[in-house]
């Protein structure tokens, strides 16, 4: 899999633009739950006033607060508020928000970042000792309301906290115990009840709290708005872009691997079934591209969710810390028993694709086979295992996440229960307030859904890896017939001139040779004739010619140089080939004529089919040359497949023309005609003809007498008939008496 790593680097600048914007919609993400936290405790516990010290107070609530306060924060917060009258300036600014201004209150000044965490931290402390004070007096139910537990207090009376001062200030009453405990309090305990005291101050003086709090609420609101619509923006372009990646990686992989494998030789193409070669460029590339693009997305943002998400949790609750703890350790158990369990199977998916994809193409390949025969069941049957091989692995996998999905909801859903109990019992200590313990809640499920994503990637990556394996098989395949590192190229076109010397061939892995010491000359303007029993090696002699395989002793030469110095183009260039079995691709006539010669005029389209015989059967049809030929041409018959490929090969007017069998379709008459403008139109090149029948290449200035790998008669028909033993066997099973004259 590392080694398809170079087909991300074009676009590393993508894949960089992804990871800053999956970090802005991270944070995004996990900024969220700290607004909807501030919204709760501020906004609606707070009623919107957000600090425990008043920014402007009457001289009365500056003395009842600060009576509980150690004699320290009480000098910081008198020498921190500031006199202002009535007929100032400052005054007159203070009277656009409060309706009810004694002559003179005190204004908050200096009010920098440390100045202000003191003096909230003075006011809460103060404001707590105080109730704790009237508590134990047994008084603050005159001066409070409390929500219905009688815990905490929902508003303040201050005309009757203000009764109350003189009786706190002429010593009757002893705050320090108060004090003291509330030194010693953390934030979240005191901060609510001097928000209490700040929101009486401020309707004292005759301050809209109502409007307070709506101002804040829309406020946090517009701000947690703005950061959900960033993080939802930031979402869709890395969509976008981690999209592009993976397409762009799928596409340069099925570039490369239909590029390497059309340069396989046979021995490479031997090593590799049809089937897996397709199956690897289309599934296995769409295994890979689904990896990357859900890989950019999910691999780098999950580990920020779930680290960013716990030490956010902790921040808001580092008590519950043990409850992340058992969330995570269920989802770890779970996430490793579907790797023991799925992962085998994901393994052996692909193979069981190829195994399909196989059966699929041979039933296809040999649909009329299959019908001469009558073995539609048997075909079925086969094509029924495969399938329920590979339906039996996808429904085990399929039930196995349909399994994750649900016992993942239930282990949230366990650890939400569990948070809720947990962080009951701090709210009712006054240890965390509801607003954080719902936003580690959703922290929780932050972290709970990126080990769920990592766990998905658990399973993609694995079965991406197989695909990517064998994607980099095929491309690191080495192809054994190539280039020569220093070619030779002619100064001149080839005139044809084929030469064996001594040659001598084998398949990959097998311990005999196929031809063995094969000698000959074949010259242009002559025609090379081929014969011999099957599998005497004719179209494996044939093959040598082209380079679809190398041979294994000996040499084989063009006007006297070695086709394995020749540049593979400058080599195909020059051999016309036809195949034994006609192949046509789709599109029209024209088209497949013209596949060895682009620019081929319809004046040469036309002579290559008139010496094919193929003129007059295209002439018939209504479209002529713009005649569309389906795939493999199904649509026309085995002889005029045979005639179009002799024809697309006479097209490119190479100096070697190359006929592996390809006469056997055509009848006698045919044959005699084709043969006879054949040798008219191929006065300047040398031609190599396999046939089976004497009839076809008895005419032929060479034969060559084919038996078990090596030549065992050379010669002209007449020669071969007094003193090649073979042929004269072929011949007289062929031919009568009279014929063989």
């Amino acid at each position: 899999m590392t080694k398809l790593a170079r087909y991300l680097k074009p676009y590393l600048a993508s894949v960089a633009l992804c990871i800053a914007l999956l970090l802005l919609q991270a944070s995004c993400d996990l900024t969220l739950p700290n607004y909807m936290s501030d919204i709760v405790n501020t906004g609606i516990q707070k009623g919107g006033i957000s600090t425990a010290y008043p920014e402007v107070a009457s001289e009365n609530g500056l003395a009842l607060l600060t009576t509980f306060m150690p004699e320290q924060d009480a000098t910081f917060v008198k020498n921190t508020y500031t006199a202002v009258t009535r007929g100032s300036d400052t005054f007159a600014e203070l009277e656009k928000s409060y309706t009810n201004l004694p002559d003179t209150v005190y204004l908050a000044r200096d009010l920098t970042e440390e100045n202000s965490a003191r003096l909230d931290a003075a006011f809460g402390r103060a404001s707590y000792a105080f109730v704790t004070t009237l508590s134990g007096l047994g008084n603050g139910s005159n001066v409070t309301d409390t929500s219905s537990d009688g815990e905490a207090p929902t508003s303040i009376d201050m005309t009757k906290l203000y009764a109350m001062l003189p009786m706190l200030q002429s010593g009757m009453v002893d705050p320090s115990k108060a004090i003291a405990d509330a030194a010693t309090l953390p934030e979240t305990t005191y901060s609510a009840t001097g928000a209490l005291f700040v929101k009486g101050f401020y309707q004292e003086l005759g301050a809209d709290t109502a409007g307070i709090q709506t101002r804040y609420l829309l406020a946090a609101g517009g701000r947690m708005l703005g950061v959900a619509l960033v993080g939802g923006l930031a979402s869709v372009a890395v969509g976008l872009f981690a999209s592009r990646v993976g397409a762009g990686v799928a596409r340069n992989l099925r570039k490369d691997l239909f590029s390497r494998i059309s340069r396989f030789s046979n021995t490479e193409l031997d090593h590799f079934s049809a089937a897996s070669l397709i199956t690897r460029t289309t599934n296995d590339v769409t295994q890979v591209q689904m990896l990357v693009t859900m890989g950019l997305r999910m691999l780098c943002y999950a580990p920020i969710m779930g680290v960013g998400g716990i030490f956010m949790a902790l921040s808001k609750s580092p008590q519950m810390s043990w409850v992340l703890g058992v969330g995570v350790g269920l989802i770890m158990l779970l996430i490793f028993f579907i790797y023991k369990v799925a992962m085998p199977h994901f393994r052996v998916m692909q193979n069981l694709v190829d195994r399909l994809n196989l059966v699929t193409r041979e039933n296809l390949s040999g649909l009329m086979v299959v019908r001469a025969f009558g073995t539609q069941k048997f075909e079925e049957g086969r094509f029924d295992k495969a399938n329920l091989d590979l339906n039996k692995n996808n429904l085990f996998v399929n039930r196995v996440m349909a399994f994750m999905m649900p016992a993942m909801n239930l282990v949230m859903n366990m650890l939400t229960l569990l948070i809720i109990w947990v962080g009951g019992k701090q709210i009712a200590a006054s240890t965390l307030q509801v607003g954080d313990m719902m936003a580690f809640m959703q922290y929780a499920m932050q972290i709970m859904f990126s080990f769920l994503m990592i766990s998905m990637m658990f399973i993609m990556v694995p079965r991406a890896a197989v695909s990517g394996s064998r994607i980099s098989e095929v491309l690191s395949t080495e192809i054994t017939i190539a280039d020569p590192p220093h070619p030779i190229v002619p100064e001149h076109p080839l005139s044809g001139r084929l030469e064996f010397q001594d040659v001598s061939f084998k398949y990959g892995g097998a311990d005999e040779n196929v031809l063995e010491h094969i000698s000959f000359t074949a010259r242009p303007g002559e025609t090379t004739a081929f014969i011999g029993s099957t599998g005497s090696g004719k179209s494996t002699l044939i093959n040598l010619i082209p380079r679809f395989y190398d041979v294994t002793e000996g040499r084989i030469t063009i006007d006297g140089i070695d086709v394995r110095d020749l540049p593979l183009s400058t080599l195909r260039q020059s051999v016309g080939y036809v195949p034994q079995k006609g192949l046509l691709f789709s599109g029209d006539i024209a088209d497949n004529l013209r596949y060895g010669k682009e620019d081929a005029t319809e004046e040469e389209l036309n002579e290559a089919a008139r010496i094919a015989q193929a003129e007059k059967f295209i002439s018939e049809k209504p479209e002529g040359y713009a005649t569309e030929i389906s795939q493999g041409g199904t649509n026309v018959s085995g002889g005029q497949r045979q005639r179009l490929s002799i024809a697309r090969a006479l097209v490119k007017k190479a100096p070697i023309c190359i006929f592996d069998d390809s006469f056997s379709a055509l009848d006698f008459k045919t044959d005699a005609a084709l043969r006879k403008a054949l040798h008219s139109a191929t006065t300047k090149s040398a031609v190599l003809i396999v046939a089976q029948r004497i009839s076809t290449i008895m005419h032929a200035q060479q034969i060559i007498v084919l038996a078990d790998g090596r030549i065992v008669g050379k010669g002209t028909h007449e020669e071969l008939l007094k003193t090649c033993e073979t042929y004269q066997e072929i011949a007289k099973s062929q031919l009568t008496e009279e014929e063989l004259q």
